[in-house]
């Protein structure tokens, strides 16, 4: 069977779509974030080895004209295309898909966060043929598509429409084991086209599982983080240490990579005995000092024991959410930290010789312009502690997107200020709450932390060699990018 996995070509006001990967949507200036869509990149490969003819077809990180990329469609003449959508660009998606059923004919599949907690919507309102519901969407594409070149059942997590009638079929089914999932064929998959500033290159991107592990208080339940809830239930699975570790050197041996990001959504750092177990496989494995690591992390799963082992094994930055510096912020959106928790685990992988990107989040309805500076002066005294190359940050303004439990929240509380269904204002170049503070004007003087002079001071002098400047100036780029975005 012909199988289009596709991101269409979308833009706005010349921006790029954040889409691939990206938990918080938005258009960017940055040309410096290309994240590899990992899900889709392993369904690619799961239906290759199936025997599919497979295209990858990633029109947005390819910048590919709206002529091009339909011109690939037509050439390849696909008999499924799945596309990945998110709130933001749903209605866009909608017309999108009605668009390709005028100009091929194909099925079309749609996988995604809102889709999985909203199936029914998208097919009143376009001709999709499928909706995967859940995040195992891999797995669930490969079942659609033998299911449909062996005119068999369709299995459960699938919905589908039945003489004009919307047919319920549940959630995808949770896989149990991810040791089963095949190493992405990256060849087919384009992986030299992906990459960010802060990574060393080459770089890959790579999942050590699925869902968020928590750290004090079991997996995490962040009331704002749609993947959790929409995609994985608030549950978190990790793949074996040495499936984990087998995956890294394949990727050393074969591609010559520096560097790999494991963009699972704490990493797997937060199981302390899974990080004894991939120290030992790196050593048994001759692994050790030959690649580098970077992943997303918990602050509260940092203690000084699991950092130095963690830099035994070649971490080098960790992806940590600030998200804001007061304690009451952090617990109406369930984080599980309190702000001196989250700043002893940054200042704990700084002291141990990593760095960190942090991310934040301005424009709680419930915070004051007093709140708001204390976010401020958290990020900026944990970007000045210990500065070497590669610390850095992110900010954005608050995005609850529908049916998390921060949106029901602000439907609640009449904190909305536009109408539910106005999904493309969610693009994060407004507020959507309420708010007493200026969201345009934080986020910009929060991202400006990187031209304090203490901070460029503290990073110049921690310069080593070539590759350290290399990384410095795609950094500038993509800082400079995103402070035309506000």
């Amino acid at each position: 069977m012909k199988i289009a996995l596709v991101y269409p070509i979308f833009k706005k006001n010349g921006q790029y779509p954040l889409l691939s990967q990206n938990r918080q949507f938005r258009y960017s200036n940055s040309k410096e974030i290309r994240i590899f869509p990992l899900i889709m990149g392993t369904a690619a490969t799961m239906l290759k080895k199936q025997g599919h003819e497979v295209l990858f077809l990633d029109a947005i990180n390819e910048r590919l004209t709206k002529e091009e990329y339909e011109q690939k469609l037509k050439n390849f003449n696909p008999e499924l295309i799945l596309l990945e959508t998110k709130a933001p660009i749903l209605k866009i998606t909608w017309k999108h898909i009605d668009y390709l059923k005028e100009i091929l004919n194909s099925k079309i599949a749609l996988c995604g966060d809102h889709v999985s907690f909203n199936p029914k919507e998208s097919f009143e309102n376009s001709k999709v043929d499928f909706i995967l519901v859940g995040g195992d969407y891999d797995v669930g594409i490969l079942k659609l598509s033998n299911s449909l070149e062996n005119k068999e059942q369709l299995s459960e997590g699938i919905w589908f429409k039945k003489e004009g009638k919307i047919i319920e079929n549940g959630f995808l089914p949770e896989m149990k084991d991810l040791d089963n999932i095949p190493f992405i064929d990256r060849e087919l998959t384009k992986w030299k086209n992906y990459g960010e500033a802060y990574l060393r290159k080459p770089s890959m991107y790579i999942l050590s599982g699925r869902g968020c592990g928590g750290g004090h208080y079991g997996s995490g339940k962040c009331t704002f983080c749609i993947w959790q809830h929409a995609l994985w239930k608030c549950r978190a699975r990790l793949r074996s240490p040495k499936n984990f570790v087998d995956d890294l050197k394949y990727l050393s041996e074969h591609y010559k990579i520096r560097e790999v990001f494991d963009d699972n959504e704490a990493g797997g750092v937060w199981d302390k005995k899974w990080v004894e177990e991939v120290y030992k496989e790196m050593k048994e494995q001759n692994l050790l000092d030959k690649i580098y690591i970077s992943s997303n992390a918990r602050a509260d799963s940092l203690d000084s024991k699991t950092c130095k082992l963690m830099k035994k094994i070649g971490y080098r930055l960790l992806k940590i959410g600030l998200e804001s510096g007061n304690n009451k912020t952090l617990k109406i959106l369930n984080k599980g930290e309190t702000i001196e928790e989250i700043k002893e685990g940054v200042k704990t992988a700084k002291r141990e010789g990593m760095v960190v990107l942090l991310t934040t989040m301005v424009g709680f309805p419930w915070e004051t312009e007093e709140d708001v500076k204390r976010t401020y002066e958290a990020t900026k005294e944990l970007m000045l502690y210990k500065t070497k190359i590669g610390d850095s940050l992110q900010s954005s303004i608050i995005m609850p997107y529908p049916y998390t439990p921060l949106y029901k929240l602000a439907e609640k509380k009449g904190w909305l200020i536009y109408d539910a269904k106005d999904y493309e204002k969610l693009d994060q170049t407004r507020p959507i709450l309420k708010t007493k503070i200026d969201t345009q004007k934080w986020c910009k003087k929060i991202w400006a932390i990187h031209t304090h002079p203490l901070f460029i001071l503290k990073t110049l002098f921690s310069i080593r060699n070539k590759n350290d400047l290399e990384l410095i100036f795609r950094g500038v780029k993509s800082v400079i990018g995103h402070l035309k975005d506000y």
